[in-house]
C-alpha cells in the first residue's frame, strides 16, 4: 500500500514536506516504480503535481508548482517526498501519491494503478 502523510494547515508562503511510504509485497521492488503526486481541490478534478522516475533521473512538475515544489525519493526507505515551499492558497487540496511499475512517469492518472489514501493540505491567505 501507499501511505501519504505530512499534510496540514499552513499560511501562505509557508512550507510543508509530504511523504509517501510504500509497503507490502507489491512494493518489494520499490526502486522499480515511478511515483507521482496528484492533488484534488474541492469541486475540481484530480490534477498532476509532480513525478519521479525509478532512477530519479527524470523529474516532472506541473507548471503551477515549478520552482516551488521538489520531488525526491529514498529507495532504501521505500519513500518519496514532496517538498512544498512558497505555498499559495491555490495549492489547497488533498494530495495523493501514485505508483507505476513501468518505471517511467506520466502526467496521466491512468498510468498509475496504485494510489494512496491522500493527505489534506490547506493553505490560508
Amino acid at each position: 500500500q501507499l501511505q501519504a502523510s505530512g499534510g496540514g494547515l499552513v499560511q501562505a508562503g509557508g512550507s510543508l514536506r509530504l511523504s509517501c511510504a510504500a509497503s507490502g509485497y507489491a512494493f518489494t521492488g520499490f526502486s522499480d516504480y515511478a511515483i507521482a503526486w496528484f492533488r484534488q481541490a474541492p469541486g475540481k478534478e484530480r490534477e498532476f503535481v509532480a513525478a519521479i522516475s525509478r532512477s530519479s533521473r527524470a523529474l516532472s512538475y506541473a507548471d503551477s508548482v515549478k520552482g516551488r515544489f521538489t520531488i525526491s525519493r529514498d529507495n532504501e526507505k521505500n519513500t518519496v517526498f514532496l517538498q512544498m515551499n512558497s505555498l499559495k492558497p491555490e495549492d489547497t487540496g488533498v494530495y495523493y501519491c501514485a505508483a507505476s511499475g513501468s518505471g517511467s512517469y506520466s502526467k496521466k492518472l491512468s498510468h498509475y494503478p496504485y494510489f494512496g489514501q491522500g493527505t489534506q493540505v490547506t493553505v490560508s491567505s
